[in-house]
């Protein structure tokens, strides 16, 4: 995963917690991208990956770290306006570690190197910042870095077959001069249009 070892989420965190105070209550119950998730649904698959590539980065392996997402999404926190930012900003803050790009880690129950769960973290950030503002109508704008290295994580993985054990549907054809965010969505699965 070259080009993402000590990539700051910090930028694509905040663009992220300014999406989630942004969500309008009335739309929890909307559809996402996800389609066996809603806006409230996605939000809490946001905070409950932030924690586990937060503990993933800090190498604090156990519950947090060792559970794969499953069918069942936990329910919604109340004090989710709040607490979802900090926990973004606590990603952020561990991924700046560069003890966190090296060695190995554990997310979703998966063994992988440091630099890795970087790119998968950024990844997460990214698609799912797409998702929760395709789902509510609110402007979107990745940062940059984290954008590029979300795309170099997705081509590699479509290059390879691994499409991630079935978390990412088929890739979705998109031209190659379309805009680069177009493009990671298509390859993670979703269609831009």
């Amino acid at each position: 995963m070259a080009g993402t070892r000590l990539l700051d989420l910090g930028p694509q965190a905040r663009v992220v917690a300014g999406l989630v105070v942004a969500v309008p209550d009335a739309r929890l119950a909307d559809p996402t991208p996800c389609p066996a998730y809603t806006v409230g649904d996605l939000l809490s698959h946001l905070a409950g990956l932030c924690v586990a590539f937060r503990d993933a980065a800090r190498k604090d392996l156990g519950a947090t770290t060792d559970t794969a997402p499953g069918p069942v999404v936990p329910v919604l926190s109340a004090g989710w306006r709040e607490e979802l930012p900090g926990v973004l900003g606590e990603l952020a803050g561990a991924w700046r570690d560069p003890a966190a790009w090296t060695g190995v880690t554990r997310a979703g129950g998966v063994d992988l190197p440091g630099a890795v769960a970087g790119a998968v973290a950024a990844d997460e950030l990214v698609v799912h910042g797409w998702d929760l503002a395709r789902a509510t109508g609110l402007d979107y704008v990745p940062d940059p870095a984290a954008l590029r290295a979300s795309y170099a994580f997705l081509s590699a993985a479509a290059a390879e077959g691994d499409r991630g054990g079935g978390i990412f549907g088929p890739v979705v054809p998109v031209s190659e001069d379309a805009p680069l965010l177009d493009r990671v969505v298509g390859l993670s699965g979703r269609d831009p249009l």
